[in-house]
């Protein structure tokens, strides 16, 4: 059976799943086009992990349905792992052997023909081939990272799901690994990523935002922004402290949100908001200005709006 082409890399309907009295993915309703980089993003707990998997037909769903590669993800998942590469959160390979005999191990267990030939493409696809001989237990975080998606690689995937890949490493070796996301982006490889960085949802071309199991937001980075209404100001110098403790609960203040040696002042009736940080601020110890309201400002502001999935307050 040919995949469809022209089908959705994913497109999945109102899934949920629960484990015992935990909602963990509630009515989830989303879409990936081929071809495309799409951030999945949201707070530890709130459900990317079991989403992830129900959409690649490794959980099933409680509720719900969709396909992944065209195929359906309640029937046809046997069929979907064919075509997908899902990279976990934990580095899962052998320490005491290499890069090639790592790539080696994982192409004999799936017994995939031609291995050495498959091996080889994704040493070279990934830029391993000169570290080929080294021992996966002497490697740096990145290039283990580097290593984890040539073993996804191997069987040529048309969809790569991977959970949180840049968990612990250095800047240098993420900036790096999104390079070659985008370099497989452009030759029509889908691939979904959960991130917890900023930098690196700017980096996609679409998110979806999650909290405690529900949709909060999806579409291009710049529509989201603009969909929540926020006006930011940032405030600096004097005693941010007092100024964050006398706009607590001011009219207009939805959100104060240190960043770096500033605050982020958010909320959406603007005017109200402005009066509130120009008495906060009228002994003249900080200024205020306007600020472009960011990716973190906005699901900052979406988390706050969110309940956790037991029903008690977000953190």
């Amino acid at each position: 059976m040919n995949v469809a082409a022209d089908a959705p890399a994913i497109d999945v309907q109102g899934l949920s799943k629960r484990f015992g009295d935990k909602q963990v993915v509630s009515d989830l309703s989303m879409r990936a086009n081929r071809g495309e980089i799409l951030g999945f993003l949201g707070p530890n707990g709130s459900g990317k992990t079991t989403s992830i998997r129900l959409m690649c037909g490794l959980l099933t769903p409680d509720a719900g349905s969709g396909t992944c590669l065209g195929y359906d993800i309640r029937t046809q998942s046997d069929l979907i792992k064919q075509h997908v590469g899902y990279m976990t959160q934990r580095f899962s390979f052998w320490d005491d052997l290499s890069i090639r005999e790592n790539l080696d191990f994982v192409a004999r267990m799936y017994e995939m023909p031609g291995r050495r030939e498959a091996v080889a493409r994704a040493l070279a696809d990934l830029n391993l081939t000169a570290r080929a001989d080294q021992l996966a237990g002497s490697l740096s975080g990145g290039w283990k990272q580097r290593l984890a998606l040539a073993a996804c690689m191997l069987h040529q995937p048309q969809l790569l799901l991977l959970d949180e890949p840049t968990a612990g490493v250095d800047p240098k070796a993420r900036r790096e690994f999104w390079a070659e996301l985008h370099e497989l982006a452009a030759r029509g490889i889908s691939i979904l990523v959960s991130t917890h960085y900023m930098d690196e949802a700017e980096r996609c071309h679409k998110l979806v935002y999650i909290a405690y199991g529900r949709l909060m937001a999806q579409g291009r980075a710049a529509d989201i922004i603009a969909a929540q209404g926020l006006s930011t100001w940032e405030v600096t110098g004097g005693d941010l402290r007092a100024v964050a403790e006398r706009l607590e609960g001011a009219p207009g203040v939805e959100q104060i949100a240190p960043f770096g040696s500033a605050l982020h002042v958010t909320g959406r009736d603007g005017a109200a908001l402005e009066a509130a940080l120009r008495g906060a601020t009228a002994d003249g110890g900080s200024r205020i200005a306007p600020a472009e309201t960011g990716l973190e400002d906005v699901f900052i502001h979406l988390m706050s709006r969110s309940s956790d999935n037991y029903g008690a307050p977000p953190p």
